[in-house]
């Protein structure tokens, strides 16, 4: 009886140890952990430090939450009509509209990157952290090796930097509408930039399975997957 339950005792810390190790926990070299998320440090030029797993996630592996650019809540319809800065009426903008011909009534701002209380990561994980910025993504992807790969089999995109460190990217796929669309065969992670030339959008880092991989601009409403960062200091 005594082994028995000493079995059973040792089953249940393995266990517990397991689902311990992952987007919490310092994984592996390079990576730090800040107000409980890990980051791992790619030595980009900025010094900039990525989350190992998307916001919503317990592992790098894992999809994670879908969020329309701005906002922090998951929906069960991803459409203008439910979009926290969109006005349904007329299908207007109420924030981040750089050109009044767009604005509920004329409206118009000068705000071309979210701000920490419209910023999901801020909100969510603390002012630490923030979702990346157009340039950062860039940065990203030009300073490391991007490949296709199944990693604990979830399809996906595997950023491997020079100093050995590598970042995975699961294809989450996006939401629009009640959907789900291109799931295990697209990724597509916001960042904080608005698309200047029309503010519907936002810019977005988005890959497939084949050679394509890159930034694009899509519109704000959608639901897609959210990547954090932080600074070095």
């Amino acid at each position: 009886m005594n082994r028995t339950l000493k079995a059973i005792a040792a089953l249940m810390l393995m266990i517990v140890v397991l689902f311990a190790v992952g987007c919490k926990k310092d994984n592996a070299s390079g990576n730090g952990n800040i107000s409980g998320h890990t980051y791992v440090d790619l030595g980009l030029p900025s010094g900039t430090l990525w989350a190992t797993c998307n916001v919503g996630a317990d592992t790098p592996e894992d999809y994670g939450d879908y969020f329309a650019w701005g906002e922090s809540e998951i929906k069960a319809v991803y459409k203008f009509v439910t979009y926290k800065f969109g006005n349904s009426i007329d299908s207007t903008l109420t924030k981040y509209c750089n050109n009044p011909y767009y604005g509920y009534n004329g409206f118009s701002d000068t705000l071309t990157v979210l701000q920490k209380g419209d910023d999901v990561v801020s909100i969510q994980w603390g002012d630490e952290w923030r979702m990346p910025t157009k340039k950062e993504w860039e940065e990203l992807y030009q300073n490391t090796n991007v490949t296709w790969t199944t990693q604990n089999g979830v399809n996906g995109r595997l950023l491997t930097a020079a100093n050995g460190n590598s970042l995975f990217l699961p294809a989450g796929g996006y939401r629009g509408g009640k959907c789900f669309w291109k799931v295990g065969s697209g990724g597509y992670y916001w960042s904080s930039s608005l698309y200047n030339d029309f503010p519907y959008s936002a810019y977005f880092f988005g890959f497939n399975y084949s050679d394509y991989y890159g930034w694009s601009s899509t519109n704000r409403y959608l639901g897609q997957s959210v990547r954090a960062v932080r600074s070095a200091n």
